[in-house]
């Protein structure tokens, strides 16, 4: 496997982020649409873990992530619209199933798509005020999680961390304390330095998750066990870190940190944290 970004995947990355730039402030109804006439969703598992990144980074509030990684490995095709899909065998927290146009359902007779106006979905509140997460009533459900869902919600939270780190970066140099600037203290430094560590390995063990899914590797459960969990664990320590070295300021409402945060704890707590993810590469 070849572990370093090719041209073509580093431009890919340039031109998601300065389209993701152009199109944030926009309804999310047009950066769906958006991403929809690119043909982003029908990206390989690479460079779909590196656009989910950057969507990531801006807490995109598209069903972009639902679509791409849980409706469309579930069925092997892409929804007529939006999609999701139910594969924990219970139905809850279903990404986007209270807004998708189909839901995938996992059953013991196979993978059933309906349209979501056929199904009961009851949008229930989490954290992230930007995401849609609803449980859905259906019968015979099957639990068996794609290891392609695994390694989005990874990305995502990669990318959530990183604006964090990048927020809590621009304060540390701007705010002064003692006539110097925060970012000057050693002890700020460690911090800064262990978030950025902290999500260049979850980052690197996401690219592998998804470089093992193209290669249909036999380690791909594994990785993607793996990156989850990296991807867990960064965002304790980022939340951690990036809370206490922003101050007061970090507590306000008023401030673009929280939603990040937000972010990627969900990403943590959906299709299980990181300790249900170290316990399954144990199993």
């Amino acid at each position: 496997m070849e572990f370093e970004l090719d041209e073509e995947q580093q431009l890919l990355r340039r031109t998601v982020r300065e389209t993701v730039a152009k199109v944030r402030s926009r309804p999310a109804g047009q950066q769906w649409d958006t991403y929809l006439r690119l043909g982003w969703l029908e990206a390989p598992p690479l460079e779909l873990a590196l656009i989910l990144e950057e969507l990531g980074y801006v807490a995109d509030p598209t069903p972009f992530l639902a679509t791409a990684t849980w409706f469309a490995p579930l069925t092997g095709r892409l929804p007529e619209g939006s999609g999701t899909a139910v594969f924990d065998g219970v139905g809850r927290y279903v990404l986007d199933a209270d807004r998708a146009d189909e839901v995938a359902l996992l059953t013991r007779r196979g993978v059933i798509v309906v349209p979501a106006a056929q199904l009961a979905a009851e949008r229930v509140p989490v954290l992230d005020p930007h995401l849609h997460a609803a449980h859905v009533g259906a019968e015979d459900l099957a639990a068996a999680v794609p290891d392609l869902a695994l390694v989005g919600l990874a990305a995502t939270c990669v990318g959530a961390c990183r604006r964090v780190l990048d927020l809590v970066l621009d304060h540390v140099k701007q705010r002064v304390q003692f006539g110097r600037p925060l970012g000057s203290f050693q002890a700020v430094k460690h911090k800064a330095a262990d978030m950025h560590v902290a999500i260049e390995r979850a980052r690197a063990l996401t690219h592998f998750s998804a470089l093992t899914i193209a290669e249909d590797d036999p380690r791909r459960a594994d990785a993607a066990h793996m990156a989850k969990a990296a991807a867990g664990e960064c965002q304790r320590l980022v939340f951690r870190h990036g809370l206490q070295l922003s101050g007061a300021m970090g507590f306000t409402w008023e401030n673009e940190l929280q939603y990040h945060l937000k972010r990627a704890q969900a990403c943590d707590l959906l299709l299980g944290t990181a300790s249900v993810h170290r316990k399954a590469l144990l199993a």
